[in-house]
């Protein structure tokens, strides 16, 4: 998948989580990531440019990563 569309995708599901505050929705984004996302998906988020993702969802992903 390309890496313009995962970044728009993680940026809607840290924008719709946005209204539980910065560190909820942060860990709610990295949750929505861990249950829905494939593997693939995942890798290529982690290590692709990380330039285009607002602040929750750059947060939730390099959450994601540790």
């Amino acid at each position: 998948m390309h890496l313009v569309r995962l970044h728009h995708m993680v940026n809607q599901i840290a924008r719709n989580l946005a209204v539980r505050g910065d560190e909820a929705a942060t860990a709610a984004t990295v949750d929505h990531l861990k249950l829905f996302w494939d593997p693939r998906m995942k890798a290529a988020i982690i290590a692709g440019d990380r330039n285009g993702l607002e602040p929750i969802a750059q947060a939730a992903v390099e959450r994601l990563e540790r």
